[in-house]
């Protein structure tokens, strides 16, 4: 804890800083002022915000007036409640009926927008009138209009859903407060629980629980609900909607956090969260959920505890212990008959699973992401024949798969394929996948360079009949480069959605089926020795294209298209991210090109955006170590545009455009880059502060501006007084003197003595520019 406070004060050490305290309840005054000692040091301007529930905690914590926050006005709480209820049944929100009955009805709402979403989402499931009117004389006539009773009118909403989104919602409660909730994950708690039934074949159980999930965040149960990679999503719960779930589970879950939680919870409790320090006080004997929630206070799983769980809980169904330290799982395990989810991913070092854990035929899901130290699967995994899920991603000391496992057919998740490399572990082949056609998500498959046979090999993977894979992961990890390893013999179904290649090493051709994977969103190649890429221009939903390490690359189309680009096919239509990376023999876009935009071109003529090749809608680009010359113009960058050790031509090109292209978000035209929010160039020759001042007058939305390694810049370009929105300045090894920024929170100096000395704090010559900047770094130091 020591060790702690001082980390604390040195990071807010003379610092101007904001500290938001979100939902506190604690009220001991003692150790609020404890606190208070811990954050003096900042800067002045240094301000902490409190929010509370509680007004006890408002006047301990400050001695100024709290600010309540009121409800929503009635116009946005009639807004945002009619958006929500009528969202399928527009022609009802002008109904006089539905209107009069669902004013009536948000009075009680009290302008409290979780509330509002809440019951909004819940009549939005009764279609009439009668079902409205019934809603509000009955079960909202019972509830107390008290100010602040806020829960009683949740539960409403919970009373109305149907019985099995009810077992569902009540088992959030055993995930901490503002957890991230894996969706996924979260499903599959519900089907091993037995709460999703499938009522015919043609929707997996899976399918039904995201339906379920579905169902829950268009009433609001949920929230924050993203994908954050292809497939997967993650939300998160309300804290109300949390004290809602604890209070509907009632004595069947519960979270034990501290020795007397652990000895009060009953023989009733059916589902636990828990630190697993506490298990040996736990009585419970009937548990069919045990998870374990990851913490910086975690201890290893001793051997005597592995024989608490098992020895007590025979009708466990989910056990999740992951990040917890294990070396090895007892293998009494099969005990657990009845276990069909096991979490056991992120213990680093766990070697070997027992060979009895085989025997555990309900299992559905096997998880061991990020075991590094995992060597092998065990033998007779077949006898698993209900496994849905075995996920293995990040398991690095995996040598091989086992045999067997092509006969799991029930799997919908291999997260990773390892070849075997020298064959001398007796593993599964290619072959094994051939009959895997239900496999969704992603898969990796290693080792593909040491494959013998590889043309026979490949072919048998048969990933064409893969329909539901939605990222293909190809790695070769090897230096053969025997020409029948050839990519042709891997062609993927065209439903996938992302495709990376890693490490080809054989022939310079890319496959001819890229072009039929028409619903492709990202492509990452990576270390490949591919000398030209085919065009990925016309992909419609291409969104993000990433190249790195290609160091035999020297272009990517055949030829430049002729004419217009409006009048030429698609260009990218959809691409939003390009990385160029280390791409040293890449010169030009092109393997022909007419020299577009000739830096001899000195009379003052610009550019027009139809004249020549340009990305419609890129928001983000990064080129390094890639001396393009040549290649498509990228005009309608505004998120951010970073370039390090490549050629000035195409920037100069783009800043010279007439920017007649329409963008996604304006009917009008615009200039180049004029709502770019980050810059970061570095050491590109030909860039002198007149160009620079060219390209900066007109970035007025700029928010971070780096420029590094420009030993010829002599002075900081003029036009950086324009950058009014200018918050993050990154100056390296550039001989200058400081403009004044005024809205400018953090400046960073690096490797300009000159500078750094002027930027000095109380003493440098520039000083009265930056005291107010909050953050003030050089060479490596804060000030």
């Amino acid at each position: 804890m020591d060790q702690l406070q001082k980390q604390l004060r040195e990071k807010i050490g003379g610092k101007k800083y904001l500290l938001v305290l979100d939902d506190i309840w604690n009220d001991e005054w003692e150790k609020w002022v404890s606190l208070k000692e811990l954050l003096v040091g900042g800067a002045k301007g240094s301000r902490i915000i409190v929010t509370t529930r509680s007004l006890r905690v408002a006047k301990i914590t400050s001695k100024c007036q709290p600010y309540v926050l009121n409800g929503l006005s009635d116009n946005d709480a009639w807004s945002l409640f009619k958006e929500i209820a009528f969202e399928q049944r527009s022609a009802d929100s002008t109904d006089s009926g539905f209107v009069e009955i669902g004013k009536l009805i948000l009075e009680r709402c009290c302008g409290v927008p979780l509330v509002i979403r809440t019951i909004a989402g819940t009549l939005s499931f009764k279609e009439t009138k009668s079902e409205w009117l019934s809603f509000k004389d009955n079960e909202l006539a019972r509830i107390s209009q008290n100010k602040g009773e806020i829960l009683p009118t949740l539960k409403l909403s919970y009373d109305h859903l149907p019985s099995h989104l009810k077992h569902c919602f009540a088992y959030c409660r055993l995930y901490p407060k503002d957890y991230e909730i894996e969706v996924q994950a979260l499903v599959q708690f519900w089907i091993a629980q037995g709460f999703i039934k499938q009522l015919n074949q043609s929707h997996s159980l899976e399918e039904i629980g995201f339906g379920y999930f579905k169902d829950l965040v268009e009433r609001s149960f949920f929230q924050e609900v993203e994908e954050y990679r292809i497939g997967n999503m993650r939300c998160k719960m309300h804290d109300l909607m949390h004290d809602l779930a604890e209070s509907v589970a009632g004595m069947e879950s519960s979270i034990v956090d501290s020795n007397k939680i652990a000895s009060d919870v009953g023989e009733k409790c059916r589902h636990i969260s828990i630190n697993p320090s506490l298990i040996p006080l736990f009585k419970g004997k009937k548990l069919r959920t045990l998870l374990h929630f990851p913490n910086n206070t975690d201890q290893n799983l001793s051997d005597e505890t592995w024989d608490l769980i098992i020895s007590n809980c025979r009708c466990l169904r989910v056990l999740k212990l992951n990040s917890i330290g294990i070396q090895k799982i007892s293998p009494s395990i099969c005990k657990l008959k009845r276990l069909r989810y096991l979490d056991l991913s992120r213990n680093f070092s766990l070697k070997i699973l027992p060979k009895s854990i085989c025997k555990i035929q309900n299992l559905l899901a096997l998880k061991l992401d990020g075991c590094d130290g995992l060597k092998e699967l065990p033998k007779k995994i077949e006898k698993l024949v209900n496994l849905t899920h075995l996920e293995c991603e990040h398991c690095i000391s995996l040598t091989h798969m086992p045999r067997g496992i092509g006969k799991l057919t029930s799997l919908e998740t291999l997260s990773m394929f390892v070849v075997d490399k020298d064959g001398s572990h007796g593993g599964a082949d290619l072959s094994e996948l051939r009959l895997l056609n239900n496999l969704r998500g992603q898969l990796r498959i290693t080792n593909l360079g040491f494959v013998k046979n590889a043309k026979e090999k490949f072919k048998a993977a048969n990933l064409k009949e893969k329909q539901h894979l939605r990222l293909l992961v190809l790695e070769w990890n090897g230096d053969n480069d025997d020409d029948d390893k050839s990519l042709e013999d891997l062609q993927p179904h065209p439903n996938l959605k992302e495709l990376r290649i890693v490490g080809w090493r054989g022939d310079a051709k890319f496959p001819s089926w890229l072009t039929l994977l028409t619903n492709l969103v990202a492509i990452r190649i990576l270390w490949g020795n591919f000398k030209h890429l085919p065009s990925f221009a016309q992909l419609p939903c291409l969104k993000h294209l990433y190249i790195y390490g290609c160091t035999e690359l020297e272009y990517i189309d055949d030829n430049r298209p002729k004419g217009s680009q409006g009048d030429t096919e698609p260009f990218f239509p959809s691409l939003k991210v390009l990385f160029l990376l280390y791409c040293p023999n890449m010169k030009s876009w092109w393997r022909t090109t007419e020299e577009i935009g000739d830096d001899s071109n000195k009379d003052g003529t610009t550019v027009t955006g139809t004249s020549t090749m340009a990305f419609p809608c890129l928001s983000s680009l990064w080129i390094k170590d890639c001396p393009l010359t040549s290649m498509p113009l990228y005009p309608s960058v505004d998120r951010k545009l970073k370039l390090v050790n490549t050629s000035s031509r195409p920037l100069k090109q783009t800043m010279k455009m007439n920017m007649n292209v329409k963008t996604p978000s304006s009917s009008t035209s615009s200039l180049p880059f004029s709502k770019l929010k980050s810059f970061h160039v570095e050491n590109i020759e030909g860039l002198d502060t007149h160009t620079l001042d060219g390209c900066l007058q007109h970035l007025t939305n700029l928010q971070d501006l780096s420029l590094i390694n420009f030993p010829n810049l002599t002075s900081l370009p003029d036009e950086m007084r324009c950058l009014t929105n200018l918050q993050w300045l990154n100056i390296s090894r550039i001989t200058s003197k400081m403009p004044c920024l005024t809205n400018l929170e953090m400046l960073d100096i690096g490797r300009v003595p000159q500078l750094e000395e002027r930027c000095r704090k109380d003493i440098g010559a520039d000083w009265h520019k930056t005291a107010h900047i909050a953050n003030i770094k050089i060479s490596g130091c804060y000030q």
